[in-house]
């Protein structure tokens, strides 16, 4: 695999260690994994702009994944949010009107965590729990090498955007993002 930036880029599931389990799972269980790579970065430089800096990534090639929720009918409705990094989720008008609630909000921390087994600041849309939406924004599926979380804050996966679109249940919204 071609090295991104400074990353050094090796197949996914030949380090599962650098993913959380529900990556894991999912990435085993999916045709497309061997196109998906993955680099061990420094847990502080998570965050996309100084994993970008740091790395010398461009930060167009990275794509953000927000956890939101909102209630109707005493239900509650969640979504995942895949944006590119440098645009942010419509959450009050867009992501409001396609999970059909009056109010949305980012998803509680801890709850989000412990529905996806993830780490905070790693969730990625690959290996999320089947009753949550995955809603990527158009754009994101035109990126050519995208830089996600790996479910953990120690790693990244990288795939091609258009392989975001073929995950289960994947939505790809026009105007998810400003």
């Amino acid at each position: 695999m071609d090295p991104l930036g400074s990353l050094a880029l090796v197949p996914a599931l030949d380090r599962p260690d650098l993913l959380a389990d529900p990556v894991r799972a999912a990435l085993s269980a999916w045709p497309q994994a061997a196109e998906v790579g993955v680099v061990e970065i420094d847990p502080e430089l998570a965050d996309t702009a100084a994993m970008s800096e740091a790395y010398d990534v461009p930060l167009g090639a990275s794509a953000n994944c927000v956890v939101v929720a909102g209630r109707r009918a005493g239900d509650e409705r969640l979504a995942a949010c895949v944006v590119c990094a440098d645009t942010r989720a419509d959450v009050n008008n867009a992501v409001r009107k396609l999970l059909d609630v009056r109010k949305c909000s980012f998803h509680d921390h801890d709850r989000a965590v412990a529905e996806t087994g993830m780490e905070y600041g790693g969730i990625t849309p690959v290996g999320l729990p089947d009753d949550w939406r995955l809603l990527l924004d158009a754009r994101v599926v035109e990126i050519d090498r995208a830089v996600v979380g790996s479910g953990v804050r120690r790693s990244k996966l990288v795939l091609p955007g258009r392989l975001l679109a073929a995950l289960p249940g994947a939505e790809v919204v026009d105007g998810l993002a400003r």
